[in-house]
């Protein structure tokens, strides 16, 4: 069973770029965001009941990519991020995403900071850094609160890779 490696953090902070950097490197594969997909085909603002279906795609996803796995399965957010949102948003998270999140695991997660300049993309909202580190703040919370090793990763993109592959 491969050790899954989690990176999460708020938007524009790298974490695509930081799971792609390390599956590289290691030649095993990493589960990108699916929200994106599914938003990008989505036609309309997302609702509540989206994100649910945003979460299960998700985890499906990951375990698929997890069985092709060695090693490492990085993993380019979970549902914490869809947590975090959904509360945002909507006030209220789904039972189903509170259950999935205390029964995932993951051997590290890998805390990307918000020092990397905003980069605008349509399906991302606040590009104020007060914001940005607002959710900084959320993320690390639950990061604390799952019980798992994690570390903030902060530099620019090979001083990424280099402080995350210190902790390999």
């Amino acid at each position: 069973m491969p050790k899954r490696i989690l990176i999460l953090g708020p938007e524009s902070t790298g974490k695509s770029t930081l799971a792609a950097d390390l599956a590289n490197h290691f030649g095993e594969p990493w589960v990108p965001e699916y929200a994106r997909e599914y938003l990008d085909n989505l036609g309309r603002e997302y609702r509540y009941e989206d994100l649910v279906k945003i979460g299960k795609g998700q985890i499906e996803l990951e375990d698929k990519l997890a069985e092709k796995a060695n090693d490492y399965l990085f993993v380019d957010t979970d549902l914490r991020v869809i947590h975090i949102w959904s509360e945002h948003r909507f006030g209220k998270t789904d039972p189903w995403v509170l259950e999935q999140i205390a029964t995932r695991k993951y051997d590290l997660i890998l805390l990307t900071d918000t020092d990397l300049p905003w980069t605008p993309d349509p399906l991302r909202e606040y590009p104020e850094l007060e914001m940005r580190n607002y959710f900084l703040d959320l993320y690390t919370k639950l990061a604390k609160e799952s019980g798992f090793p994690f570390f903030l990763i902060s530099g620019n993109r090979d001083a990424r890779l280099t402080k995350a592959l210190e902790l390999f």
